[in-house]
């Protein structure tokens, strides 16, 4: 359980890392500072984005679909057939990949 809690703090740092850098980004186009720049950090916070949902998604094909039905899973995981576990990873890999 402790190993959850670890990560879950670390997963919330680096959400409010990637808020200040989207708040930074405001400020740079409010003083409208080279669009080059802005672009160049509107591409790092997609970077830290995807960093983020790749945790995320590997979070929970290890807890919610390798686990399912052990009890490890999470408490909103709703009950599903191996079937429709398989159809909601492809639908999630598609949502994260556009």
């Amino acid at each position: 359980m402790e190993d959850k809690a670890n990560s879950r703090k670390k997963l919330t740092t680096r959400l409010k890392r990637i808020a200040g850098q989207v708040a930074g980004i405001q400020r740079m186009v409010d003083e409208e500072r080279y669009c080059v720049d802005i672009l160049t950090q509107i591409a790092a916070v997609r970077s830290a984005l995807d960093s983020v949902g790749v945790e995320l998604l590997t979070e929970h094909v290890s807890s919610c679909v390798v686990g399912h039905g052990t009890e490890s899973e999470h408490e909103c995981a709703k009950p599903m057939t191996q079937e429709q576990l398989v159809e909601e990873v492809k639908m999630v890999i598609g949502r994260f990949l556009k």
